[in-house]
């Protein structure tokens, strides 16, 4: 009998919830509900108009499902060799750029975050003042040199020019400057240099920021448009994005349905990467948020 009173008497300390409670509970699942439908839905009318052909794409009025499923529109862009080339092509310039990326900004990062240089306060603050000045009022400038240099329509005009920014730099020092000192310090006493401290102490305490900013670098090759598009002539060359301009302004003209599964066939890998990485990215956003 005691315990069944003590249980009772626990059962009347809960709180009972009002009405008002019950509608903010509701109101706010309703307004969740409503941004995630709001959020997927672009995509997956994309992932739909891959099956549909072009004039159920375009027809009026609006129809999310089509009449006959044309599940030939993907099986047709998967065999199609060049769209094969350009996937597998913009894929190596991401890992290419992404690893260049992480490489030389965590270094410059290291080096405002650790070391004592002439002039270091100055050098911050204009690379910091980078940060707000627009890529496009330097698009021009940035075209006239890599043309100068010699790197039109090749891979190293894609990687090279980008890879490093204030943003990253400012990132990874961030996390540098969070790191004890002591633990360099006793590095130091063991006879380490510089390089050896950053490469055997730093990078490998780096996975939080890299897996962020790794992420952020692929995602910015793998979505550009404008550059590839001043500086890549060649077919063969082409980033994804531009396969599909070209792509939408020939065949793909008269071809929405396969235009369509092809562009939901290009978003597949960001798509994985994110879902994969999913757990560190908001990891590492609430451990910057506490900090």
């Amino acid at each position: 009998m005691a315990v069944v009173a003590q249980e009772v008497a626990a059962i009347r300390r809960r709180p009972q919830h009002t009405t008002s409670w019950w509608l903010y509970a509701i109101s706010k699942t309703i307004v969740g509900v409503i941004f995630v439908v709001a959020s997927l839905f672009p995509l997956l009318w994309l992932v739909i108009a891959g099956f549909k052909s072009k004039t159920e794409v375009i027809s009026t009025p609006f129809q999310f499902f089509p009449e006959v499923w044309k599940w030939e529109n993907y099986a047709q862009i998967l065999g199609d060799p060049t769209f094969l080339l350009t996937m597998g092509w913009t894929f190596l310039g991401a890992v290419l750029f992404t690893a260049l990326a992480l490489t030389v900004n965590s270094l410059a990062a290291y080096a405002f975050a650790r070391l004592d240089f002439r002039f270091k306060r100055t050098l911050w603050t204009i690379v910091i003042t980078t940060m707000f000045i627009p890529g496009m009022t330097i698009l021009l400038t940035s075209f006239i040199v890599v043309t100068d240099l010699g790197m039109l329509d090749s891979l190293a005009v894609l990687v090279i020019p980008g890879a490093t920014t204030a943003a990253m730099i400012f990132f990874i020092r961030q996390f540098y400057l969070s790191i004890p000192s002591s633990l360099e310090e006793a590095a130091m006493l063991d006879g380490c240099g510089r390089l050896r401290i950053f490469f055997f102490l730093f990078l490998p305490l780096s996975k939080p920021p890299f897996v962020v900013m790794g992420i952020t670098a692929f995602l910015a090759y793998w979505n550009s448009y404008v550059w590839p598009i001043l500086t890549i002539t060649s077919p063969d060359k082409f980033v994804v994005q531009q396969f599909l301009a070209t792509f939408r302004t020939g065949r793909g003209s008269s071809e929405l349905g396969l235009l369509m599964a092809g562009s939901v066939l290009a978003a597949a890998p960001v798509i994985i990467l994110f879902l994969i990485f999913q757990r560190q990215i908001i990891g590492n956003i609430k451990m910057a948020g506490l900090k």
